[in-house]
């Protein structure tokens, strides 16, 4: 009597299907995407979303990374631009250089890195504060 199964419904697309990167995967390259990404392999090259990144117990990046939301409980060595938050896990070791607006970190996260941070616009503030002066 209420049930509307035979009518079509429409998919609301967020930004497509997450991906993934599996354990025991290894890739060589640069990645873009509209979607979230997890990474449980390995990763040598550079990451740009507009979604969230995740690295897992067992991914590790080498490369440049740019997203809004970052969780990271593995191992990141380069450069990290996070629009919105960047949290580090109690497993996470971060090397290189780092750019964020909100930072959250678990005790017993490794965090060898530089960090900028920026206020309510982000990555967007904190690429005009790494420019030079403009003479």
């Amino acid at each position: 009597m209420f049930s509307d199964k035979s009518k079509p419904r429409d998919v609301v697309d967020m930004g497509g299907q997450p991906n993934r990167i599996g354990k025991n995967t290894k890739i060589k390259g640069d990645i873009v995407s509209e979607a979230d990404f997890r990474i449980d392999g390995k990763l040598d090259g550079n990451v740009k979303t507009s979604g969230k990144v995740v690295i897992g117990k067992d991914g590790y990046i080498h490369g440049k990374v740019e997203c809004v939301n970052a969780d990271i409980e593995g191992g990141f060595n380069g450069e990290l631009l996070v629009s919105d938050l960047l949290s580090l896990k109690s497993s996470a070791v971060i090397e290189g250089t780092v750019s964020v607006s909100k930072l959250a970190v678990e005790p017993g996260a490794t965090f060898n890195a530089s960090c900028v941070m920026g206020g309510k616009n982000g990555v967007s503030n904190l690429k005009k504060a790494n420019e030079p002066a403009k003479s």
